[in-house]
């Protein structure tokens, strides 16, 4: 199986190439805007460079968010649209499933920062059990995720310099979202559990305007 993984949930835009498992190559461009205009140039090399046809992957594991919503779009739009033209499948993968490791066992949560200034930190979490998850992905204000850690004991995943100095006494290992990462657990992900959609794990900022008749 040829799995193609997609990163531009972050400010970055990150390929990943796996043929049975195996890596065969991975791109990545730091970037906070302009996937778009990267990411099709990015694709068309790393597979030139594999002698892989579009015709030849089998699934684009993408990783849908929670993140940066214009790159979440990029990313779930493209994976959507090679997966149509080449008749691929198209595999939808959280920002937390794509940064927990492999071979984790036992409780875990995976919490990246979302709203980072006081007094609203906020955190992106979602809860697995031995690498499966046991809940969708949710943001969490930090109080929540404290009172959280100290009722029912789990491993933590993320960022050590983000999470340790609100979580005194609590292990943090070191874990981020991947390209590899997403289309090593895309390869067996069923796909209707896990369609390419936004993962946004938070409403709208904006709201739409209100009927003055109603006001």
């Amino acid at each position: 199986m040829i799995v193609l993984g997609i990163h531009t949930a972050s400010a970055a835009c990150e390929l990943a190439l796996l043929r049975n498992g195996a890596c065969l190559g991975v791109r990545h461009e730091a970037m906070v805007r302009g996937q778009d205009a990267r990411l099709p140039l990015m694709t068309k090399n790393l597979l030139t460079e594999h002698e892989i046809r579009f015709e030849d992957i089998d699934r684009y594991a993408v990783i849908t968010g929670p993140g940066s919503f214009t790159g979440i779009r990029v990313g779930v739009a493209f994976a959507r649209g090679l997966a149509l033209s080449s008749d691929g499948v198209a595999i939808g993968v959280t920002s937390l499933e794509a940064a927990l490791p492999a071979g984790q066992q036992g409780s875990a949560i995976v919490a990246l920062s979302a709203q980072k200034r006081p007094p609203d930190i906020t955190f992106w979490t979602q809860n697995f059990r031995s690498g499966e998850r046991t809940g969708d992905a949710v943001e969490r204000p930090l109080n929540d995720l404290q009172a959280l850690l100290n009722s029912h004991p789990h491993m933590v995943y993320g960022d050590p310099a983000a999470l340790s100095p609100h979580l005194p006494g609590h292990t943090i290992h070191t874990a981020a979202p991947s390209a590899i990462r997403a289309a090593e657990v895309g390869a067996d992900f069923d796909p209707d559990l896990h369609p390419p959609r936004p993962t946004y794990a938070r409403a709208p900022d904006a709201t739409l305007p209100q009927n003055k008749a109603n006001i």
